[in-house]
């Protein structure tokens, strides 16, 4: 006669209902180590939920960059063919250059003002201090001046172009300007990479300008250099290559924010919640491509210019 437990019903019955799957996915399972010998279940299963989370980010990844390629071929062909909208280029000049104009001038002037007392108290220990014009107008024009613009363009054009266009992404606007036979690439993109592609040298050279005039500035005042030498060490300190450098830079770095900041904005979805979270991948993509770019950039135009 088999055992059986409380109220006549078999022992057997008596334990639990078991899922079905490996045992330390069972309810109520008590996971125990394997042997050696023995494959653990636990273990295969968390190792191929990795591999799916790793596929699946690669995927992603690749997407972004195929369609961001393809973006850049509509734009390419958007902006060497008819109909052009020159409407919208003049306002998009404005809105990414006029708009963009103080947060520049403040950035370029604090940046080389800071640059020349930092760098004054340096070169007072190699009894240098008259060449802090020099260090000023290197730095500014070289590096700083184009990197800090952009950051800047990122962190303001970046963004507005992301917002503007994933909202009307989400309002099916897009979808509107299809319908009437209106390309949105060549209405909504061509204008803002033309606007940024254009501007974004222009704006360098005011911050790479007001820079220095900041740098004269604490050198006069605060460090008690003679205007004379600090202009005259700015000069001896500027290359023709130096300025090539300065100048061709900001040419790629706003190419490359506007176009992720339309990239971005296309890519939308999610309805509001989606806008913000547009938004911010846009700032933080076209910030870390800023940096990238310029090191790419820098490199490539060492090799070449000097």
């Amino acid at each position: 006669m088999r055992p059986s437990g409380s109220g006549g019903v078999p022992a057997s019955a008596a334990l639990p209902l078991l899922d079905k799957g490996p045992p330390c996915r069972r309810r109520g399972a008590l996971h125990l180590p394997a042997r050696r010998s023995e494959r653990d279940p636990c273990h295969d299963a968390d190792r191929l939920l990795v591999f799916d989370l790793l596929e699946r980010w690669l995927k992603n990844g690749i997407l972004e960059v195929q369609e961001y390629v393809r973006l850049q071929v509509a734009t390419i062909r958007g902006a060497t063919s008819p109909p052009f909208y020159y409407r919208d280029i003049i306002q998009q000049l404005d809105a990414i250059g006029v708009g963009s104009l103080t947060v520049v001038l403040l950035t370029g002037f604090f940046t080389g003002a800071v640059l020349a007392l930092q760098s004054g108290i340096t070169l007072d220990q190699f009894g240098a201090r008259p060449f802090v014009g020099r260090l000023v107008s290197a730095s500014m024009l070289k590096e700083l001046g184009p990197v800090l613009t952009g950051l800047m363009l990122a962190g303001r054009i970046g963004s507005g172009i992301a917002a503007e266009i994933g909202s009307m992404v989400v309002t099916d606007q897009i979808n509107a300007l299809r319908a009437l036979g209106t390309d949105p690439v060549r209405k909504l993109v061509v204008p803002r990479v033309v606007a940024g592609f254009v501007m974004a040298p222009i704006l360098t050279i005011i911050a790479d300008t007001v820079g220095i005039i900041g740098g004269w500035m604490i050198a006069v005042f605060q460090l008690r250099v003679a205007s004379s030498i600090y202009w005259n060490s700015v000069i001896d300190g500027l290359y023709p290559n130096d300025a090539w450098m300065g100048i061709l830079k900001p040419f790629c770095l706003g190419y490359v924010i506007v176009t992720i900041g339309c990239h971005v904005g296309l890519r939308t979805h999610g309805g509001t919640q989606g806008v913000g979270r547009a938004t911010t991948q846009a700032v933080v993509a076209a910030s870390v491509a800023v940096i990238a770019v310029d090191f790419f950039v820098t490199r490539l135009l060492i090799t070449l210019l000097y």
